[in-house]
């Protein structure tokens, strides 16, 4: 089973952009990894950056 995590809010502001990120790498280092897809759209472009 595959997971989608969808990011749309800024990597400032509010800290669900960020939230989303540790979910995603949390999930990789499980004993079980599966396919992790994190789609970033509008503002949540920009945690792409370096040092956001």
């Amino acid at each position: 089973m595959g997971i989608l995590i969808i990011l749309n809010d800024p990597p400032y502001g509010t800290e669900c952009s960020y939230n989303g990120l540790r979910l995603a790498m949390a999930l990789q280092r499980r004993d079980n990894p599966r396919e992790i897809t994190v789609f970033l759209m509008g503002d949540a472009v920009a945690c792409t950056k370096s040092a956001q």
